[in-house]
């Protein structure tokens, strides 16, 4: 039986949470394929209206060892610029991975700006090893945040 396994990641930026959290979580799929379309080269929503259950899907380039990643919202606090999402298909999903989550808060700082924590959880399919894929799902995360922050600093009036 696989166990459960899990990695966390802080992301300090100049930008304020709500902003952030916005832009780089409840609006990354149209901010991707602009921001990052060396990754990303679509993204859309397959059900809801972005609120808890909504999927989406995000439609990778050969830049990723997978083509695509659909994930359902499980929690949504927009107010405290916090979610919970869980992969449902895509992005190793019955090839590696048999479940994994990941709770994003991103919470205000002294400075101005914000502190994103991110904690992922997973649960590999047996017999499956983990090498440098925690690594480089950390690096993809800050990849996110870092995109959507420089996004928000060039343009001082979205997401407001």
């Amino acid at each position: 039986m696989a166990s459960a396994n899990s990695w966390t990641l802080e992301i300090a930026s100049p930008v304020a949470a709500s902003r952030l959290f916005r832009a780089a979580v409840m609006d990354w799929h149209t901010l991707a394929p602009k921001l990052v379309s060396d990754v990303v080269a679509s993204a859309h929503p397959v059900e809801g209206e972005g609120g808890v259950g909504s999927v989406r899907q995000f439609n990778f380039t050969a830049a990723m060892p997978f083509n695509f990643m659909k994930e359902r919202l499980e929690f949504l606090d927009a107010d405290k610029c916090e979610c919970k999402s869980t992969l449902v298909e895509g992005g190793g999903i019955g090839v590696a991975i048999e479940t994994a989550t990941s709770h994003i808060k991103v919470e205000p700082a002294a400075n101005g700006g914000s502190v994103v924590k991110v904690d992922s959880t997973y649960k590999l399919l047996p017999g499956v090893e983990v090498n440098d894929e925690i690594a480089m799902a950390k690096e993809s995360v800050t990849a996110i945040f870092k995109a959507a922050e420089a996004y928000l600093v060039a343009n001082p009036d979205a997401y407001n």
